[in-house]
């Protein structure tokens, strides 16, 4: 739950987007939040006074960037439901063009392998 929501203010969009990074991160982690401690009201005042569950250190920064945003005490600093789509929008079309790159890649390296294994006759 959002801090913000914690403290008694009422249930906006900014509290759904950073449900959105802790949900990110649970599913990125495979880690239930907050699974080391009792959920309890000091529990509570510890996410209003800044705690945040644990990000593992195999998230890529990227992702832990914006995860970081969506938990902004902030809730003006967080990413709007648009932003989010856009900006994962723009990371799926980069994947499509890196695997794309790398598709070409691996194609040329074989081609490269056959070459070299009719001049040379060395088996790899």
């Amino acid at each position: 739950m959002a801090p913000e929501v914690l403290r008694g203010y009422q249930y906006t969009k900014a509290a759904d987007i950073y449900s959105f990074g802790i949900i990110m991160n649970e599913f990125l982690s495979e880690e239930i939040p907050f699974n080391d401690i009792p959920h309890d009201h000091i529990l509570a005042f510890k996410i209003c006074k800044g705690l945040r569950p644990k990000i593992s250190e195999d998230i890529p920064k990227f992702l832990v960037d914006l995860i970081m945003k969506c938990w902004d005490a902030k809730t003006e600093n967080r990413p709007s439901a648009k932003e989010l789509y856009q900006i994962l929008k723009k990371w799926d079309k980069e994947d499509e063009k890196l695997s794309s790159e790398i598709h070409r890649m691996t194609i040329s390296l074989k081609v490269l392998k056959l070459i070299l294994k009719q001049y040379t006759q060395v088996d790899f």
